[in-house]
């Protein structure tokens, strides 16, 4: 139970006191209410002795009675009502509230105190691991100290009106005072008239109450004098005559009102009498005009077991008992109990500010006390005194006893005892009535006087003879009266002689209750023992005794034990904390029942403070919602909807149904409190719940969708999924143009374009908005419910500074409102519904129309629930439908959520690692710049679709959308190899009829079809096709015609794709950058994304390599030609529907080399090749002329229509595909630069013999393939570029994994392409830092000199005529470098393998054996030698051996004959 303020002895000590009548005359009265008092209460406040008292027992025993109290009253001849006592006893418990603003403040952000009366604990129970720690920590905290006095309030209420009852003493009058006033004419006359009355109410059969304790009731004669007004001497001549009447010891002269009213008024004088008017007339009711009770309620409030105590009282001339109300019912409804709330109210008014004992002085109040004391010493105790005497006398002669009862009990109680019979062997005979003059009453009358004088041990031993008594006669009623007594004498026994026998009072209890039916008795002896029980810290067995005795039949009663109970349970040596928590919330219900609103509120708040965050959401579900109800309905509108909101923030496991109600609830309550301050700003809304960090925005419109074969560009969206790896590309190809466009250099405020931000982007400046263009603004909400939440006219919150940035001075901060339109347009999404637990994105837009700073605040809306949910809490959802998509049922409330994004967490330096720092996240926080051209880009026939080298031809349409001109609009790209423009010469060159009647991509001219396949000659400059600027490759200036596309303007441009030569899907990220012929100072440029998304498949694979040629001499005379071997496979998979491919023409192009003719050549002009064939064709090539800047283009077609390769598109690609080539070859040499660098010093002659290896070809071949689609013959065409750099290296069209083919071979590289996985291995590895060699390879010092032999190929000999046949040979000697060679031609080498002699046989050189020459650069010098034949046969005359060096070195390398043909001849015999 909760601490008292009073010990226990203390409290039963005043529970049962002395009752003194009092009865005054009306002059007496009127003199009191002088004071705003009655008699009675006059003298209450000094009612208790402040000395001791001493007096003897029966045995002449001194006997000493300490701080003893007694109780005077006006006479009531009516006894009071059940309603009325239970009514009293509701206003006493409602009025006594804990501290003021305690409860209110109870739930304070989501976190809950736990308020016992004027203390507030705060304890965070951790559940199971700190829970002994919890416990030491409230074992020691101010919890045990916490007190309920509405809980005193309604037991001392409860004990005082508890009505008299024949079957015990307690509260029967001892003794009456007889007032009279000394002003009034025959005061002596008076004083008889008032004792004839009180002796009529005493012994008249018409009265049955008030209950007297004796027949002989103490009469003490009080004379009441008015000092301000009466006659002093006439006062005293009365009281002498008094004295002479009634004795000394039987009278008193009262003087009071001393004060004159003239005195001064700031003299301030004690109120004693408040605290005890307080308590009684309930003249202070803090809360009342909250208090409501229904009908419902009022039921449980009739049947307390009061009635079977009352008898019909009779009107008379006295005043009704203060507890009487206006009609005759012991039932009460909601409209008298509004009634009576009204009354007092008035009263409350009228008396609130009266002030008591006003004519009374300080020496007033002593007179009174003295007169207490004098009335106590000299009357009422020398009577008990005497009336003891008597009842003990009586009882021993009655008893037949010699010795007093002292002596009796010893032997009733020294033998074995006689066992008690339980109560259920007892006969249910509480209906037995003694006669008041029966021994058993006297014995209990004997000890009810000696408990009231505190003689506790003589009061025992009547007691226990009493209930001997009356459980013999099994007057059940008067025994359980006896016990209950017994055990509080035995309990306040001076010296603790034998222990509290609880047992006697669980027979009392079980008695009263069961047998009885009077609840009211069971409950004050509930009240007694367990305060006692308490007192002896056996809380266990005191909280099972209050929970027994709460009952359906009183719902105040049973809160009030209920919290007693729980109280029990934590002031425990173990607290049993859950056990308090679940009785007080028991004891909060039984609370809301009884009408008691605030104690209700405050109990489930206790509670709440144990279940809370220990995982119990249904009980936490439960508290909040009744929480939230009961604060409701007193109106404490903040904690109502906190307490809602903690039911719907929390992952509720509740049914759908429930939710719903929940959430109904939670909209009304917050309704209600809006209503209160419609003018305040918007309050938070808990649903649902926002991913702040999820948040994304999004600068500029939406993206077109595509129209036909009009296809706008990919650009941004927020339906596109963040890639970081994109993200970093994108930022790459932007910085790429911006260097080129500053000269190299990237300027220090560049920032890169971000359109859209998200928790993956860099949001730590502030972004850039465009002034007139969206700002959208994703949300991401979650409806954490199983029920549909609707929100309406969602919207955006901001806060905007304009500032125009041209002029540098700054404005004023607008909040959002109506008449910011001009500034931020804002788009309201009017209906948005969000299912149960879904989560669900919000796209809101603002429209900025001045430059500034915007700031995005947050959301607001309109949050209610959709109808359908069944309807549980008494409210009617169809109430108020609105007409819309989705069905309302009503109730929706307006507020807010901000949007709060924390940053990335820092972790760059040591201090932010070392602690935790978050950066700024501005994603919300856009600058609104000045007007910008706006870009939009549409492709036209635009393929998805290539074969590898495919050529494709599709437009380009640029639209300006904007207001201002844009200018400098270029595209910059990872992949330039896959589109062009054109070059500066396709504007020149018109295409040909024929090309546009084929719809061919290229500009080709018709030929001769009777011409043989020689080349034909054309040059271009890589000038003209963007290369060899010093730029970018990867930037490419868009040709505008004037450079400038003015507003609303927009122009097609032609654009050649070219397919990837890699298959698969290719991904080809353009980017469009453009700026404003304006410049500004914010945003410089703007850029435009489009992603092309190509699926390539397999065309031809080309293999090319070049040999140098045995010819020495070509038709123009010069000795520097090669050959060039191509071989051309269709690695086509029939899939696509490519039927044949048709080899049309192969050109080449190089500044030093070109084509000359084809070598073979076929019947059929075309090459076909159909799914898997292969072709070799071979080309001679010869040195060119001119050795200028420009590129020879020779053509060899094997078509009627030669494509002129030096013109767009084939121009084009063929210079991309050069520089991503250099840029390749560049990435791999890289290591060596630094090397190269040092060695800049070493001979430029050794520079010239590696050239000698070298050679610059490059092979264009173009081809077209026919194609079967929807039974329609297509032709694709397309071309395949091989770079040749070295003589006798083979070279491919498609340079990735040419290894394994190399050694595989094409087929057997595709079987084991298909089989390998697509895993990629690690390597690691150390580029080797090899130092440039200062001297030439024998490799490349083995092409130094081309050789070649000139003789007949067969020649007829006689063998028979001349057994030697000579034949004349020439060696031809060509000096391949531009350096002087010394050259040694050594004839003595024969073929070392027998293989070779077996084949060829064997031959002789004549003449010389070896040679020594001198060769100048490019010179070609002739050897005359002879071959010396003895037979006839086929031999190879390759053997001589060709020796060089330079001229200054030593050592001498053999040249390379591998490049050379068998020199065969042919011996015949004639």
């Amino acid at each position: 139970m909760a601490q008292c303020v009073q010990s226990v002895q203390e409290f039963i000590q005043d529970s049962f006191v002395p009752l003194v009548a009092a009865l005054c005359s009306e002059e007496a009265e009127r003199l009191t209410r002088r004071n705003n008092l009655s008699f009675a209460e006059l003298v209450r406040p000094f009612c208790r002795l402040t000395s001791e008292v001493h007096m003897r027992d029966p045995n002449n025993q001194l006997h000493i009675i300490k701080n003893l109290k007694i109780a005077v009253n006006n006479i009531i001849t009516h006894p009071p009502q059940p309603g009325a006592i239970r009514k009293l006893l509701h206003d006493v418990v409602s009025v006594s509230q804990p501290a003021e603003g305690l409860v209110a403040n109870v739930i304070t952000a989501g976190d809950y105190d736990l308020n016992i009366s004027d203390r507030s604990v705060k304890a965070s129970v951790p559940w199971y691991s700190n829970w002994k720690e919890t416990l030491m920590e409230l074992n020691t905290s101010t919890f045990y100290s916490a007190t309920t006095p509405w809980f005193e309030s309604y037991r001392e209420c409860f004990l005082q009106s508890m009505p008299a009852s024949d079957h015990e003493f307690l509260n029967h009058y001892v003794a009456c005072m007889l007032v009279v006033s000394s002003s009034e004419p025959d005061p002596v006359e008076q004083f008889l008239k008032l004792s004839q009355e009180q002796h009529r109410i005493q012994h008249s059969s018409e009265y049955s109450y008030p209950k007297w304790f004796i027949p002989n009731t103490l009469k003490y004669y009080v004379l009441l004098h008015d000092v301000s007004t009466g006659e002093e001497q006439r006062a005293d001549s009365i009281y002498e005559e008094m004295k002479q009447r009634y004795g000394t010891q039987g009278c008193y002269l009262l003087k009071i009102n001393s004060r004159v009213s003239n005195r001064g008024a700031d003299e301030q004088i004690p109120d004693p009498w408040s605290q005890y008017l307080q308590k009684n007339t309930i003249q202070n009711q803090d809360s009342y005009e909250d208090y409501t009770v229904s009908n419902k309620n009022t039921d449980h409030l009739i049947s307390d077991g009061l009635d079977s105590e009352i008898k019909d009282g009779l009107s008379n001339n006295f005043k009704t008992h203060p507890l009487q109300l206006d009609h005759p019912s012991g039932s009460l409804d909601s409209v008298d109990y509004m009634k009576a709330s009204t009354s007092l109210q008035d009263s409350k008014k009228s008396n609130s500010g009266t002030p008591h004992g006003a004519c009374l002085t300080l020496t007033d109040h002593d007179r009174i006390r003295q007169f207490i004391q004098e009335f106590t010493f000299r009357g009422l105790l020398p009577h008990i005194e005497k009336t003891i005497r008597q009842l003990n006398d009586q009882l021993i002669s009655r008893k037949g006893l010699s010795r007093s009862l002292f002596s009796a009990t010893k032997k009733w109680f020294s033998g074995s005892k006689v066992p008690e019979k339980s109560i259920n062997e007892l006969k249910n005979t509480s209906g037995l009535l003694y006669p008041p003059e029966a021994p058993e009453l006297q014995i209990r009358k004997m000890a009810d006087l000696c408990f009231l004088v505190q003689h506790y041990e003589l009061a025992y031993s009547c007691y226990h003879t009493a209930k001997k008594d009356f459980l013999n006669d099994q007057a059940m009623l008067y025994a359980a009266g006896a016990l209950e007594m017994a055990a509080v004498s035995a309990f306040l026994q001076p010296g603790a002689p034998r222990p509290y026998p609880a047992h006697y009072m669980e027979t009392a209890i079980q008695t009263y209750r069961d047998i009885c039916k009077n609840m009211v008795l069971a409950e004050r002896c509930v009240l007694l023992s367990a305060e006692i029980l308490k007192s002896q810290s056996k809380y266990s067995e005191a909280a099972a005794l209050l929970i027994r005795l709460t009952s359906e039949d009183s719902d105040l009663r049973s809160a009030l034990l209920l919290e007693q109970a729980a109280h029990c349970f934590i002031n425990m040596k173990s607290p049993m904390v859950r056990k308090f928590a679940f009785h007080m919330i028991l004891a909060g219900h039984r609370f809301s029942k009884a009408g008691q609103k605030k104690h209700a509120l405050r109990c489930y708040c206790q509670a709440m403070q144990v279940y809370k965050g220990k995982g119990w959401s249904l009980a936490e579900d439960h508290i909040n919602f009744t929480i939230g109800r009961q604060s409701f309905t007193l109106r404490q509108l903040d904690n109502a909807v906190s307490a809602f909101r903690h039911i719907l923030i929390n992952d509720s496991k509740q049914p759908p149904a429930q939710q719903g109600a929940f959430l109904r609830e939670y909209l009304y309550v917050y309704k209600n409190a809006t209503q209160l301050s419609p003018d305040g700003p918007l309050p938070q809304l808990p649903l649902p719940y926002i991913n702040s960090s999820a948040t994304r925005v999004f600068f500029g419109h939406d993206r077109r969708p595509a129209e036909g074969e009009k296809q706008a560009a990919t650009h941004v969206s927020l339906d596109q999924e963040y890639d970081s790896e994109s993200s970093q590309q994108w930022k790459e190809l932007e910085e790429q143009v911006v260097s080129v466009i500053n000269k190299g250099t990237i300027p220090s405020n560049f920032q890169p374009t971000q359109f859209c931000l998200n928790r993956y982007s860099d949001n730590s400046k502030f972004p850039l908005a465009v002034i007139e263009e969206p700002i959208t603004v994703e949300v991401s909400f979650r409806n954490p419910l199983k029920v549909p939440l609707l929100l309406t006219d969602l919207s955006l919150l901001w806060k905007f500074q304009p500032k125009d940035f041209s002029a540098k001075h700054d404005g004023e901060t607008k909040e959002q409102g109506t008449c910011d339109e001009d500034m931020v347009g804002t788009e309201a999404i009017a209906e948005f519904l969000i299912n149960s637990e879904e989560t669900k994105v919000a796209r809101l837009k603002l429209f900025p129309h001045q430059t500034g700073e915007l700031h995005i605040l947050g959301v607001v809306y309109n949050l209610g629930s959709v109808q359908g949910a069944v309807s549980l809490d008494g409210i009617d959802p169809s109430i108020g439908l609105q007409t819309g998509k989705f069905v309302s049922n009503g109730l929706s409330v307006r507020g807010r959520q901000d949007l709060e994004i924390q940053g990335p967490r820092l972790n760059n330096t040591k201090e932010e690692k070392t602690s935790i720092k978050y950066g700024p996240d501005r994603r919300l926080d856009p600058i609104i710049t000045e007007e910008m051209p706006l870009l939009e880009v549409f492709f036209i026939n635009f393929p998805t679709g290539l074969l590898c080298g495919e050529i494709r031809k599709a437009y380009v349409e640029f639209v300006n959308v904007s207001k201002c001109p844009l200018t400098a609009l270029k595209v910059v790209s990872k992949h330039p190899e896959f589109f062009t423009f054109g070059g500066n010469t396709a504007a020149l060159t018109p295409l040909s009829p024929s090309a546009s009647e084929n719809c061919s991509a290229y500009k080709t001219v018709v030929t001769d079809p009777t011409s043989v396949r020689t080349a034909l000659l054309s040059s271009a400059s890589s000038a003209d096709f963007g290369l060899g600027t010093g730029g970018s490759p990867e930037v490419i200036q868009v040709p505008l015609p004037d450079a400038v596309l003015l507003p609303g303007a927009s122009v097609q441009l032609p654009m050649w794709l070219r397919g990837p030569d890699e298959e698969g899907v290719h991904e080809i990220n353009f980017l469009f950058y453009y700026e404003s012929i304006k410049k500004h100072s914010k945003m410089c440029h703007r850029v435009l994304r489009h992603t092309a998304v190509i699926c390539t498949s397999r065309s031809l694979h080309i293999r090319a390599t070049v040999c140098r040629s045995n010819a020495l001499g070509d038709e123009e005379g010069r000795g520097d030609n090669m050959l060039l071997f191509v071989d051309v496979e269709n690695i086509n998979t029939s899939e696509t529907g490519v039927k044949e491919f048709h080899i049309v023409q192969v050109s080449s192009n190089s500044k030093h080399w070109k084509l000359q003719k084809s070598v073979n050549i076929s019947g059929d002009k075309d090459t076909k090749l159909a799914s898997r064939e292969r072709a070799k064709l071979c080309f001679k090539a010869v040195r060119c002329k001119n050795s200028e800047e420009n590129y020879t283009f020779a053509d060899i077609v094997f078509g009627n229509e030669q494509i002129i390769s030096s013109a767009s598109p084939c121009a084009d690609f063929f210079f991309q595909s050069l520089s991503s080539e250099f840029k390749r070859t560049h990435v791999q040499s890289h290591t060596h630069a630094s090397q190269r660098a040092v060695k800049q010093s070493f001979d430029e002659t050794v520079r010239l013999i590696q050239k000698c290896s070298e050679v610059d070809l490059n092979i264009v071949v173009l081809w077209k393939a026919y194609v079967v689609e929807d039974s329609k013959q297509l032709i694709l065409e397309g071309q395949h570029h091989v770079t040749l750099n070295t003589v006798g290296k083979e070279a491919f069209s498609f340079p990735q994994k040419q290894g394994f083919k190399k050694i595989l071979g094409n087929s057997d590289w595709e079987d084991l392409e298909q089989e390998l996985p697509e895993t990629v291995l690690l390597k690691f590895f150390r580029p080797e830092n090899t130092p440039v060699p200062a001297r030439p390879t024998p490799e490349q010092l083995s092409n130094l000199i081309k050789t070649s032999l000139h003789y007949p190929e067969s020649f007829n000999h006689s063998f028979h005529q001349k057994s030697l046949c000579l034949v004349p040979v020439t060696l031809l000697l060509s000096n391949c470098s531009q350096a002087v060679v010394d050259v040694m031609i050594d004839l003595r080498h024969k073929p070392t393998s027998s293989e070779a002699l077996e084949i060829h046989g064997s031959f002789t050189w004549l003449g010389q054996t070896q040679y020594k020459l001198q060769l100048k650069g490019q010179e070609v010098y002739s050897l005359q030698l002879k071959a010396c034949f003895v037979h006839t046969g086929v031999y190879n005359l390759g053997t001589p051996r060709v020796f060089a060096k330079l001229v200054d070195q030593v050592t001498l390398f053999e040249t390379s004959q591998q490049n050379s043909m068998p020199a065969l001849i042919i011996i015949n015999n004639i």
